[in-house]
């Protein structure tokens, strides 16, 4: 059975209960408080109360109480105690309602009144005032408590009002889920990681909501659109609903009645739409309705107040209903009025040419080209692909072209992208033109043809034919940006030499923003990490203040992509998360190759942090969008860091399949030798230390050629970590003295450590290396130290060496590699030891101690000491450290 069959299955049967535990821990606590009475969930329709609700119940079942449920209905709320009627003991004479109701609360009582009863009453507001007047008389008697759920919104009867107040009633709001909460529940469902991509489309089409996310889900994979490569699941298309959630929006729009249906519809057109302008389609009152009703909301920008569906689902669902006649209308006569205002605002283009093409297939021109730039400056490729596919062949211009093969670049269609850029290059008028289409070429050709050498030969045919000063100085500079992103430092670095310092100086500032972020990469890769840190924050911020300005080029986000790795390289791993983080934030719905690159190079920075797990995740991921969105200068190295990871992780298979798909990708020559790695990690995960380092060698030897000192600095710690640090300390220690940042310089004192089998320079060197957060490496140092003082009779300071060894590593889960392997086994505490251990290391005193365990104080002493032996450890702040203790209790 393919995963994918095993998710469907899955998935048909109840979900997992996850994300949620802080609301179930918030269930549980308040059951602890004796005054509790009543513990009530409110939240929305479809946002999971009822399993909430069930999984409360679950828990305060396990802590001895017995459990009942009921479901209140608004045909049950007709009939007297329509709702609890079975839960009313057999033979009880309800014909007197206060010597009854008296009935039931000794029966449930039970002889001796100890019998505790949890009832779970769902929907809990539309229950009928005799259950609830029985009900309150339960809860008084002490006999139940009570779980329920209330819709938010929902009037509640008067005769409930008295189940749902009070201080003894423990309210929990519950809400849709956040993004974190919603990875967790994916995660659980799918049984394997979501991508961040993937995950950002589920959450904004269901807007957090548990069965809106479950029915889209469902929806996805039977469709095949939501698929698993083995390693992640991504999305790779739509997200058709269920006939379930279908027939649920379905019921909800209905219920707002044919004179709102017209509003609704234009908003799932138009997106958002003036309250001025839906006045005219409906009455205010109308409008009021539809926000009490939750199905609008209304947004302000700037002086103008605007309403939008609420939930992005409602306009798929209204614009697979609309007619077409229909759809045409409701288009044309939102454009008028846009027009009556007089079309001024920035926007208005855009949504004019795209209302016109929907409505009529056709629009003007020169409106799609406007359309076209304005989509272009949002990185809205797929916009701008659509809009210009609308210009009839006769009327595109140079304007078009350009602006049409940059589109279809980024959405790696780089062979049509080439053949309109070429168009470009013939309709230019003007030596500008000319050159803004040649570099447009050649990065089309690069970045999404991976074909260097022929952009390459583009853009010295236009240098040597241009008899412009200015515009071969300009293809200079993109000749250097191609070599530096190529592997080809020394050559490209030179020709950057004379790049300006701000692209307001620059003839053309699109070749400034791509020589720019060139530039940083260059200057990163050959140790120059303080510089290239500043040019990248410098030139992020002058992209940004031109970015509407530009034509081509990607958002200004693409120039903190060479930061990522300039940050990991220099030691300074979290904040190279972050910068990861803040680029995928900024291109999740523009300029995805930007994204995909963030990923790759948030993948190679858990590699030296030593976060193997997040390795393979995150080049997992890279591969996936790589793919979907055809860009494939990134997939070579994402194979490389995914087999390796696998391979650390003890995933053989794996890290083979990734290998030899390597050989059907072309490598960039960026990061050049680091491929490498895969090789080099699988023969030392078979034990063949001496061939992994001659694969490793190899590497290092291209990465010198063409000098790359930070891709030298990392494999040649490799060698050192698997056998070779003798070969390769002194290489390290100059490479140190070049490359800025502690990072270096740390992993060479490592090697050095390594070499000399020295164990206080290890530790010295894991002190290093886990102040920096390349845990792995500093797990490995504190093992080889662990292990020399063993070797000669230090039992505690290998014990002390071990218990940090072991804390390092807790932040490297699965990783296996063959320092780790050497480890020296100490002796372990016992149960008792361990006992003592740990309330000494919360700092009870040995007294207390004593009393707790029911031992005499010196036997506490006694088991104390034979614990600082064993874990080399001589005070009791030694001791927590040790256990890690201090850091709990901190939590």
């Amino acid at each position: 059975m393919n995963i994918q069959n095993a998710a469907a299955q899955g998935l048909g049967m109840r979900w997992p209960m996850a994300g949620r535990s802080e609301e179930l821990a918030a269930v549980k606590r308040a059951w602890l408080d004796r005054r509790c009475r009543a513990v009530v969930v409110y939240g929305p329709a479809g946002v999971g109360k009822t399993r909430l609700a069930e999984e409360g119940l679950a828990q305060v079942v396990q802590c001895g109480w017995k459990a009942r449920r009921a479901t209140a209905t608004m045909a049950a709320a007709a009939v007297p105690l329509g709702a609890l009627a079975h839960l009313i003991p057999a033979g009880v004479d309800l014909s007197d309602p206060v010597r009854g109701y008296a009935q039931v609360t000794r029966v449930l009582a039970g002889p001796e009144r100890n019998r505790r009863w949890a009832v779970l009453v769902d929907d809990l507001h539309l229950l009928d005032a005799a259950s609830a007047v029985l009900l309150h008389q339960l809860l008084d008697a002490g006999v139940v408590r009570l779980i329920g759920t209330v819709r938010t919104g929902e009037p509640v009867r008067e005769a409930v009002q008295g189940l749902t107040d009070g201080d003894a009633v423990h309210r929990i709001d519950l809400g849709p889920f956040a993004s974190e909460q919603l990875e967790q529940v994916l995660r659980a469902a799918l049984g394997g990681p979501v991508g961040r991509h993937t995950l950002h489309t589920l959450s904004t089409a269901s807007g957090g909501n548990a069965l809106y996310v479950r029915e889209l889900v469902l929806g996805a994979v039977a469709a095949g659109t939501l698929t698993n490569d083995g390693e992640i699941w991504e999305l790779a298309g739509g997200l058709p609903a269920t006939p379930l959630l279908a027939e649920l929006i379905g019921t909800r729009v209905a219920a707002a009645g044919p004179a709102a249906r017209e509003v609704l519809e234009l908003l799932a057109l138009c997106e958002r739409v003036p309250v001025t302008d839906a006045e005219n389609v409906a009455p205010l009152r109308v409008l009021d309705g539809l926000k009490a009703a939750g199905l609008v909301h209304v947004v302000t920008d700037r002086r103008r107040t605007a309403l939008a569906l609420a939930h992005p689902l409602y306009g798929e669902f209204l614009r697979a209903e609309l007619p077409a006649l229909r759809r045409r209308k409701l288009l044309l006569d939102q454009a008028d009025r846009v027009r009556a205002h007089g079309a001024r605002r920035r926007d208005d283009a855009l949504h004019l040419a795209t209302w016109q093409l929907a409505a009529t297939g056709t629009a003007d021109p020169q409106m799609l080209l406007q359309a076209a730039t304005l989509a272009r400056h949002a990185h809205d490729y797929q916009r701008v692909d659509a809009l210009l596919q609308a210009v009839p062949e006769e009327e595109q211009t140079f304007t078009s072209c350009l602006l049409h093969g940059d589109a279809l670049s980024h959405l790696g269609q780089w062979e049509q992208s080439d053949k309109l850029l070429a168009r470009a290059e013939s309709a230019a008028s003007s030596q500008p033109e000319t050159l803004m289409a040649t570099l447009a070429r050649t990065w089309t050709l690069f970045w999404a043809g991976a074909q260097t050498s022929r952009a390459l030969e583009v853009n010295e045919t236009a240098r040597t034919r241009s008899a412009d000063t200015t515009a071969r100085h300009v293809l200079t500079l993109n000749e250097a940006k191609l070599r530096v992103l190529s592997g080809q430092l020394s050559r490209g670095l030179a020709l950057l030499s004379n790049l300006e310092d701000e692209p307001a100086k620059a003839f053309d500032p699109n070749m400034w923003v791509m020589a720019s972020m060139a530039k940083t990469a260059g200057l990163s890769a050959v140790g120059r990490l303080n510089e290239a840190a500043s040019w990248a924050h410098h030139s992020y911020t002058a992209q940004s203040r031109i970015d509407e300005h530009l034509v081509v080029t990607g958002a200004p986000a693409a120039q903190l992509n060479p930061l990522i790795f300039t940050l990991s390289d220099s030691g300074q791993l979290a904040e190279a998360r972050t910068i990861a983080d803040q680029v995928l934030g900024e291109t999740l719905t523009g300029d995805r190759p930007t994204g995909v690159w963030a990923m790759l190079f948030r993948a190679r920075n858990e590699w030296l942090a030593g976060d193997i797990a997040a390795t393979r995740r995150w080049s997992a991921e890279t591969l996936a969008r790589a793919r979907i969105h055809q860009v494939p200068r990134p997939i070579f190295h994402a194979l490389a860091y995914l087999a390796a990871a696998a391979a650390v992780l003890g995933d053989l298979d794996s890290s083979d399949k990734a290998l030899a798909e390597m050989q059907e990708h072309p490598p960039m020559g960026h990061l050049v030798g680091e491929d490498g790695l895969a090789q080099a990690w699988l023969h030392a995960a078979r034990g063949h230390l001496l061939q992994a380092r001659g694969v490793l060698d190899q590497a290092v030897a291209a990465a010198r050629e063409g000098g790359h000192v930070t891709s030298q600095v990392l494999l040649l710690t490799d060698i050192a970590r698997l056998g070779g640090a003798s070969a390769v300390a002194d290489r390290l220690a100059e490479l140190a003295q070049v490359c800025d940042g502690a990072f270096a310089s740390a992993r060479a004192h490592l090697a050095a450590a390594l070499a000399e089998d020295e164990p206080g320079q290890l530790m010295a060197a894991a002190g290093e290396l886990k102040a920096i957060g390349a845990y792995l490496l500093a797990a490995e140092a504190a093992t080889a130290a662990a292990t020399a003082w063993q070797r000669t009779g230090h039992t505690r300071l290998a014990t002390v060496a071990l218990s940090q060894a072991h804390a390092s590593a807790a932040h490297c889960p699965g990783a296996r590699t063959p320092l780790l392997a050497a480890a020296p086994v100490t002796a372990p505490l016992t149960r008792r030891e361990r006992e003592v251990a740990l309330l000494a290391a919360a700092g009870t005193a040995s007294k207390e101690i004593a009393t707790t365990l029911h031992l005499s104080v010196r036997t506490v002493d006694n088991h104390l000491q034979r614990t600082y032996a064993k874990l080399g450890v001589a005070t009791r702040r030694e001791l927590a450290e040790a256990l890690g203790t201090i850091a709990n209790r901190s939590q």
